[in-house]
């Protein structure tokens, strides 16, 4: 009983930090103001004042992970109301995700060579641009550790999300499939959720692109890991 209502008691913790920190991204709408990155923070603040241990955290912590499949299943609905536009794009928008994939798993293995980082560690972060699930299932199956894997995705995720606005204006992106197709390919989730900002077409594609990139990438990464790491 007294786990349940300490389980409870985390679970009430990050939903208000969320909420508080969600609040403040609103109305501030600065990129290194997102709630993803601001609530950790305060999470961290606060269970390091209060000596709160990261295993008593995920008591509750664990529930919500729990919910993260789900999550990224509800992402299918603005794909359906998209269909049309899908079915019209599809090889262009599967063709650009493909690439986005490729030069991502390619970039991250060059940068551990060029740094010289682990065998185990290279492996980790190499799905590093998919959601967490995927990413962790595939780190684990080229032999690296799930646990750093989702390190890596949420670095990409957080880094994709603050960083975009400032590259769509350098580049002069403003086509609302590209700015999906980018922060879906290279930031997963958290991108995806970025992109709800812009409109429901570069959510949609940012959620198809998540998805793309999903498969794609459990495709490739045998392959770059055989290539370059081998």
């Amino acid at each position: 009983m007294q786990q349940t209502l300490y389980a409870l008691l985390m679970i009430l913790l990050t939903v208000t930090c969320f909420f508080i920190m969600a609040k403040l991204y609103a109305r501030l709408a600065y990129s290194f103001l997102i709630p993803v990155l601001t609530s950790t923070f305060l999470i961290i603040v606060i269970l390091v004042a209060f000596h709160v241990p990261y295993e008593s955290y995920m008591e509750g912590g664990k529930w919500i992970n729990s919910l993260l499949g789900p999550a990224v299943v509800a992402l299918a609905f603005p794909l359906y109301k998209q269909r049309a536009f899908l079915r019209k794009h599809l090889f262009l928008i599967a063709g650009n995700v493909a690439i986005a994939g490729l030069v991502g798993m390619t970039s991250v293995a060059l940068f551990s060579k060029w740094f010289h980082l682990s065998h185990s560690l290279s492996l980790s972060i190499l799905p590093k641009s998919v959601t967490t699930p995927v990413a962790m299932a595939v780190a684990d199956g080229l032999g690296g550790s799930a646990s750093m894997a989702i390190v890596g995705v949420m670095i990409a995720g957080i880094f994709g999300a603050m960083l975009a606005p400032f590259i769509f204006r350098l580049f002069g992106v403003e086509s609302s499939v590209g700015r999906g197709i980018a922060l879906g390919s290279a930031s997963h989730a958290l991108g995806t959720s970025k992109a709800a900002e812009y409109n429901e077409l570069a959510f949609s594609m940012g959620s198809v692109s998540m998805t793309l990139n999903a498969i794609l990438s459990s495709l490739l990464g045998p392959v770059i890991a055989l290539l370059l790491f081998s």
